[in-house]
């Protein structure tokens, strides 16, 4: 077997060694498999004894928030948090808007319907000092290289970091989560005795997924020595958890409109689904759409991913933009930009005007829609252009918003139908070529969930899109769909037993030089030695299958016995087959961290073995130094510091 070397341009490991894996042979990317009766679960086992008394998990969504739990010893009884104070006209929700309010020295104040109705009643001289964020969350699937130090701006253009805002909201979660399972039990109820699940889209990176750990950390809900306290959901996959249990009259047949479609309405989804049935579940909330395509294994209902979570950012709040836009064209760029930053409360009570009208949308509607302009918005305009806002609208070339006499924006069904289009269109073309892929054929169900899957014009189009090749079902609660499946997850995170991998991970290291094979530009001659740089040794592949516990295994030796830490890159990539770390779209994209102090040895060759999990919603590496036996403390960072 070829010798191999981690390369990396640092010296603390230029000459560290790599053991090859023990498993190269052709058609197996390195992964050593454990048979069925070890699955490494181990340590997942040991940690679930950690007996948790209960579930909560935080469904923590770009436009609203809201978290559920269960008991451990009462798994089938969900319960939804208590009622919050405010609400919306029109909208009846159980949770509360993802928006948050800081004083002007930066301290939080609420969170919430209280945070948004508190900013709203504020002198608008005062409302410029405070710090007003909403729909924060997609800062996270947006920025490229996201850190500890990502910036978020608040409604009057100040920046406030990212982490801070996070783990404000956490922190909030927390303590309206104990104080209401305080008052169910009667007494201060403990937080160690709560497993904490988060839940993010699935298409996130694993930067955006440590980033909500690290939020986690440092709003208290769990600390970093009981890291297992709290787990990470996938969005769609606690959707496709809940799913696979609902009772038939608790969803919505799309082609049928019933409730019934021929099976008892006691019968599971699940009682519709046999074993090997294959369904999409479509998540589509504020920020995101999600599509994740799962198969069924009876008798215990376990789950396998067949092929890798896909989506993007073409979530409801899309529309919002494109309702924006639309106010730009009629009014200027210019006192958009200007009304936001000098009346901040008073552009978020028109967004809100104009979201329960967005709830009115229907393709059958003919009837117009009206929304409320706040009577600042038409002064402040009136003093920015010295002409009227309906001047402005009728000098406009926008046929389909007119102005009422009742100082409205009147909306004629098509201007509204135009506004969704945009996303709708996003999200048609991304199923289409879903339903394109080999291995999403037969597809028996397709559930829509998420907030946004409340929209008639989306499942006018989806049903359009499909004609019938799958059926098309709706949960009755769809705005909770996630939450309920994330206490589920939470209280069984084994479930889910394969999962396909987003990415290809792996690291580069040397390999000995082979003429007529390698690149003669790879060629380092060292001690005598021909050595190949820069080739990437695959942990895992993109949209490989790998089962929960299943370990990729490799070995590192220090480059000096000295030598206190190891620092490997690890880099990944959307293509499947990947040669070399140099090939283009292979980026840096995390490090793995194996702390070797204090385990010298005196063997004359300190093998570290590395242990890395790709079958969880969140990687994770452990180490042993071979020689002692010993544990030796691994990390695997993301997040660019």
């Amino acid at each position: 077997m070829s010798e191999k070397q981690a390369a990396t341009t640092e010296d603390i490991i230029s000459d560290a060694m790599a053991n090859p894996s023990p498993a190269k042979s052709i058609g197996d990317p390195g992964i050593t498999p454990l048979s069925p009766s070890h699955i490494q679960n181990d340590t997942d086992q040991m940690q679930t004894q950690q007996s948790f008394v209960v579930v909560v998990a935080i469904d923590f969504g770009t436009t609203s928030s809201g978290y559920a739990y269960a008991f451990t010893k009462e798994p089938e009884c969900i319960h939804t948090m208590r009622r919050w104070e405010g609400g919306d006209p029109g909208v009846s929700n159980q949770k509360t808007p993802t928006t948050i309010l800081l004083t002007p020295d930066r301290k939080f104040h609420s969170f919430g319907y209280a945070a948004r109705d508190f900013y709203h009643d504020l002198d608008p001289s005062e409302s410029k000092q405070w710090l007003y964020l909403e729909k924060f969350k997609m800062k996270l699937h947006t920025t490229a290289n996201l850190s500890i130090d990502t910036d978020l701006h608040a409604a009057n253009g100040k920046r406030v970091k990212a982490l801070d805002i996070f783990a404000y909201a956490l922190a909030f979660f927390k303590e309206q989560a104990l104080k209401e399972l305080s008052d169910q039990t009667g007494g201060d109820f403990d937080n160690n005795d709560v497993r904490w699940v988060i839940t993010v889209p699935a298409i996130w990176k694993m930067p955006a997924k440590q980033f909500m750990r690290e939020a986690a950390y440092k709003s208290g809900l769990v600390s970093r020595e009981n890291p297992e306290q709290l787990i990470i959901s996938l969005e769609p996959e606690a959707a496709s958890i809940y799913c696979r249990k609902l009772r038939l009259h608790q969803m919505v047949d799309l082609a049928s409109h019933t409730t019934q479609n021929g099976i008892s309405p006691t019968e599971n989804a699940g009682g519709a689904m046999v074993q090997g049935d294959r369904y999409v579940v479509v998540d589509c909330g504020g920020g995101t759409v999600d599509l994740t395509v799962h198969q069924i294994r009876l008798p215990e209902g376990h789950l396998k991913e067949l092929y890798k979570a896909s989506g993007g950012p073409y979530g409801s709040i899309g529309i919002d933009y494109e309702f924006e836009k639309l106010l730009c064209k009629i009014f200027g760029q210019d006192f958009i930009d200007q009304f936001k930053i000098r009346r901040p409360a008073a552009w978020v009570d028109l967004m809100i005007a104009f979201e329960s009208r967005k709830r009115a949308a229907a393709p059958e509607r003919t009837n117009p829609l009206n929304i409320n302009l706040p009577f600042s918005f038409i002064d402040y305009y009136k003093k920015f252009r010295g002409h009227s806002v309906e001047h402005a609208l009728r000098k406009s070339n926008v046929d389909f918003v007119k102005w009422s006499s009742q100082g409205m924006l009147r909306m004629s069904p098509e201007a509204m139908n135009t506004l969704f289009k945009p996303t709708i269109d996003h999200i048609i073309q991304h199923l289409t070529e879903l339903f394109e892929k080999p291995e999403v054929n037969d597809i028996k169900f397709l559930f829509l969930v998420g907030g946004f899957a409340e929209s008639p014009l989306l499942q006018q189009a989806v049903q359009k899109m499909l004609q019938g090749r799958s059926r098309i079902i709706i949960p009755h609660d769809v705005g909770l769909t996630i939450l309920k499946g994330a206490v589920l997850f939470g209280l069984d995170p084994s479930v889910i037993k394969v999962r396909r991998s987003p990415l290809t991970y792996g690291v580069g290291v040397l390999n000995r030089f082979v003429e007529g094979k390698h690149p003669p530009e790879k060629l380092l001659v060292k001690d005598g030695t021909r050595w190949c740089t820069d080739v990437f040794d695959t942990f895992i592949a993109a949209d490989q299958s790998v089962a929960l516990g299943e370990m990729v295994k490799r070995s590192y030796t220090p480059a000096k016995p000295s030598q206190q830490v190891i620092v490997i890159h690890v880099y990944c990539s959307e293509k499947e087959k990947v040669g070399f770390i140099s090939e283009s779209g292979v980026k840096k994209c995390g490090t793995l961290r194996l702390d070797v102090s204090g385990t010298e040895s005196t063997s004359p060759r300190r093998e570290i073995q590395t242990l890395m999990q790709f079958g969880d919603t969140e990687i994770r590496a452990m180490a042993v130094d071979v020689s002692t036996g010993r544990t030796v403390k691994a990390s695997i960072d993301f997040l660019s510091h």
